[in-house]
C-alpha cells in the first residue's frame, strides 16, 4: 500500500495519505476539501542511500576514524 503526499488546493495544508484503490476519494483533512494535487515524496534510506555504494566505500582514505563517511549528512 503506497503513502502518497497532497498539497490542498484550496488551503495549502500537505498532508499524506495511505491510498488501498486509486479510486479511493482523497479529502483535506484541515478543509475537507476534495481537490488536493499529488506532489513528488523525497524519502530517505537507512543504508546511506541505495545507490550501491556502502558508505564506507565513500569514506575519505586515512580518516582517523572521525568521520562516518558522509552518509549520514554529518558533513
Amino acid at each position: 500500500m503506497p503513502i502518497y503526499e497532497y498539497l490542498c488546493d484550496q488551503c495549502e495544508t500537505r498532508f499524506e495519505k495511505i491510498v488501498i484503490n486509486k479510486q479511493q476519494e482523497i479529502a483535506c483533512p484541515k478543509c475537507a476539501s476534495k481537490k488536493a494535487s499529488i506532489q513528488l515524496s523525497v524519502f530517505a534510506t537507512a543504508n546511506g542511500g541505495g545507490n550501491g555504494a556502502s558508505a564506507k566505500s565513500s569514506a575519505p582514505s586515512g580518516g582517523g576514524g572521525s568521520c562516518c563517511g558522509g552518509g549520514c549528512g554529518c558533513h
